[in-house]
């Protein structure tokens, strides 16, 4: 306790001098007290001769006292929306050796890839190939992107056991992803929905541009809550809210989240940050700190979105998980073999990592 009373990083809001008994022993300064006088100072004589530290304690109590998630589910986008924006097609034996090392980390999930319009996102024209081709560990699933009824089918008959649709809540943004409005994708998904209840797929929904639009620029925060509500009640058993083309901040995903968690329980909740200007990780904290628990993230940071001008790679799987299990939350996930397996994929694609634990780890002896 003594020593969160002399935290720097806290504007003290006035100065009184020392009292008579401390001068010449050590002044009375934030950061500048010797170990051994901390030890000595007595807590309530300190509140007493400062009454503003009392309520300066209990603000910092608030914004430091979280109680952070004991686990966190990692959901691994990097084979589908970490590969979907290369120019040069991936090989899909490649695809196929990600995957599979992927699933050798213990992450729970990875999405595999997507069954769009090889006309849309020609990366994805081997969708049935590489959901055929790899070896499904028992603990692992393995999500497909189907936007529509036809894509629904070709997955299910590729084997597909989990399916996710993607909606928007910008209305310009999906016309231009899915060239249609936001009313008319919400019922393209409904039939989707509907036909994998019959068959008892599970379906996870997303909605990007939660947190900003390259067309619209602010997206209101009422209107992530409407749409991931509609997703919500029409079956989705998760909703991943995607910051897509990383403009959000603490305080804007605060806010999206806030109005969100009114509309749907936090339990069914996950985010998805790109990295554009940085903000990803301390985005992902403020999303724990509410008791969000499930988090996307791309193996090596790979991403960005083919209809997103500007956006970076998704926040890379290896960043959060360094940062995960130094807060003490565990994921199941071995950091060791995600740092192998961004090296794989970072060497096929003869790039450098956008992993600064990547970076790091490469550079240590």
């Amino acid at each position: 306790m003594n020593e969160l009373l002399f935290n720097s990083k806290t504007t003290q809001p006035s100065r009184q001098q020392p009292p008579d008994h401390m001068k010449g022993k050590a002044a009375l300064r934030m950061g500048n007290v010797p170990t051994t006088v901390k030890h000595c100072l007595s807590y309530e004589q300190v509140i007493q001769d400062y009454p503003w530290l009392r309520r300066w304690l209990l603000e910092e109590k608030t914004i430091t006292g979280h109680e952070y998630p004991e686990f966190v589910k990692i959901v691994e986008v990097g084979p589908r929306d970490g590969l979907q924006n290369e120019k040069e097609i991936v090989p899909t034996g490649v695809k196929i050796q990600l995957i599979d090392m992927l699933s050798g980390t213990g992450l729970p999930v990875i999405e595999a890839t997507s069954f769009v319009s090889s006309k849309w996102v020609p990366q994805m024209a081997d969708h049935t190939d590489v959901l055929r081709g790899i070896q499904r560990a028992p603990h692992v699933q393995y999500p497909v992107l189907t936007p529509n009824m036809q894509g629904f089918q070709d997955a299910v008959a590729a084997g597909a056991t989990e399916v996710a649709v993607f909606g928007s809540a910008s209305e310009s943004f999906s016309k231009k992803n899915i060239n249609c409005s936001i009313d008319e994708s919400m019922r393209r998904f409904e039939e989707v929905i509907n036909a994998a209840k019959e068959q008892q797929i599970p379906v996870r929904g997303y909605v990007s541009c939660a947190l900003g639009c390259p067309h619209e620029g602010h997206i209101e925060p009422s209107k992530v809550a409407e749409v991931a509500k509609n997703l919500y009640e029409m079956g989705c058993y998760e909703i991943s809210l995607g910051d897509t083309i990383g403009v959000g901040t603490p305080g804007s995903m605060f806010k999206m989240l806030q109005s969100v968690m009114k509309e749907l329980p936090t339990s069914a909740l996950a985010v998805h940050c790109h990295d554009t200007y940085g903000q990803a990780l301390p985005n992902i904290l403020t999303a724990l700190q509410m008791g969000v628990c499930v988090v996307d993230s791309a193996v090596a940071g790979l991403g960005g979105c083919p209809y997103a001008q500007g956006s970076s790679g998704n926040v890379s799987t290896e960043d959060v998980l360094y940062m995960l299990h130094g807060m003490g939350i565990e994921t199941g996930v071995n950091l060791a073999k995600v740092i192998e397996a961004g090296d794989f994929i970072c060497s096929a694609l003869c790039r450098k990592t956008n992993s600064r634990v990547s970076q790091a780890s490469s550079r240590t002896p």
